[in-house]
């Protein structure tokens, strides 16, 4: 780890969806990109809806997904710092990554520096100055109320729901294809213009988008969208002073 100074962006993999032959194609491909930063790592970031969803019971954990948990648990157990990002598929988290995989977990942005470079982290759900309807679902989603609701149903059933839902995933069938909509109707761009005069980043890391974007804001500022492991299986990558787009082949 002595030689570990990088370190990593990713998101959006939906694990779980649309079928299990193809949700594990993809985590086999995730978890054979992780084996290839394993040695540089120095810090992951994981940057919301890792998983097309996540519910941490009391007592049970979902099927599945062993392999991508294993290696970020050896990866952990090595050393490496890794950040959790709740978005808005996988927000219901209640200690189990934290406990049993060291994870540092986040609600929201995350700002931090390194060699002089301030860089803003986020999922990026809910940044736009509209979207009221989702504003207020999501609300409601993450309150500990409806939480405790649903940590009442059975796992079996809990769990066949958000399958459920996972079949008519947009992103996970392929049905959605996004493009880029100019700087004027990107939201995150928005949201970036509006905070940037009291964060001042450099860098501004966001998922949710799915798309892969390097936008710039300013002479100083540069907007990073992390595309997904869907279509792209792409990620981010700091090497002490640039951030840059990459794309696992």
């Amino acid at each position: 780890m002595d030689k570990a100074t990088k370190i990593y962006f990713a998101s959006d993999l939906h694990l779980g969806t649309p079928n299990y032959p193809a949700s594990l194609t993809r985590e086999k491909t995730f978890v054979r990109w992780l084996s290839t930063i394993q040695s540089d790592c120095k810090t992951l970031f994981l940057v919301g809806d890792i998983f097309d969803f996540w519910f941490d019971y009391k007592t049970a954990i979902p099927k599945g997904f062993v392999r991508v948990l294993g290696k970020l648990a050896e990866m952990a157990d090595q050393g490496i710092v890794i950040h959790y990002f709740k978005g808005n598929h996988d927000m219901w988290l209640n200690g189990y990554f934290e406990q049993e995989l060291g994870f540092i977990i986040h609600d929201d942005n995350y700002i931090f520096e390194e060699n002089g470079v301030k860089i803003c982290v986020g999922h990026g759900d809910g940044k736009g100055p509209e979207d009221f309807k989702y504003k207020q679902l999501k609300k409601i989603f993450r309150s500990p109320i409806c939480q405790w609701f649903f940590r009442w149903l059975h796992p079996d059933i809990g769990m066949g729901i958000a399958q459920f839902w996972s079949r008519k995933s947009r992103y996970g069938n392929g049905e959605r294809e996004e493009r880029f909509l100019g700087e004027d109707k990107e939201w995150l761009i928005q949201y970036i213009k509006r905070k940037h005069p009291s964060i001042h980043a450099n860098y501004y890391i966001f998922g949710h988008r799915h798309l892969a974007i390097e936008h710039t804001i300013n002479e100083e500022a540069k907007y990073i969208n992390l595309g997904d492991w869907i279509k792209f299986q792409s990620y981010a990558c700091f090497d002490g002073k640039d951030i840059k787009l990459h794309y696992f082949k």
